[in-house]
């Protein structure tokens, strides 16, 4: 009886042992992938954020977008008034009228004359060797 007793215990002593190691491999896995979810928590929480921040982006271009639209309607609208203004004083002035009839003077038809050029060195020697405007009181 001491002998299946000293076995019984040997036995019990033995998955005692084997219950530790377990156990103790457990925490290790648990201990790990604690960590795993840490890792994986934070770097969620900085996709959120991430996500957010490109949201709150998104709409203040948004935003700046339809306040550039709006902007330029109305510069549009302004610039249509501008021009109906500006044709309606030139229906309404004979001398205005005929004033931009008539034709450029020869000074002013040289300023938008201008030579091809192939690169810049060309562009500013012409620059500097262009003809003089006239002077205005001849």
């Amino acid at each position: 009886m001491m002998r299946v007793l000293a076995v019984l215990l040997a036995l019990a002593v033995a998955g005692l042992a084997y219950t530790l190691q377990h156990a103790s491999g457990l925490r290790r896995d648990l201990t790990q992938a604690q960590g795993i979810v840490g890792t994986l928590s934070a770097g969620l929480e900085s996709r959120d954020k991430a996500i957010a921040r490109l949201q709150d982006e998104a709409r203040t271009r948004a935003d700046q977008e339809q306040a550039l639209r709006q902007a330029q309607s109305q510069a549009g609208a302004l610039a249509l008034q501008r021009e109906l203004q500006i044709q309606r004083e030139h229906d309404a002035d004979e001398s205005l009228r005929a004033w931009s009839a008539a034709a450029l003077p020869d000074a002013a038809k040289r300023l938008h004359q201008r030579p091809a050029f192939s690169n810049a060195r060309d562009y500013l020697a012409w620059l500097s060797t262009r003809d003089q405007l006239p002077d205005p009181r001849q």
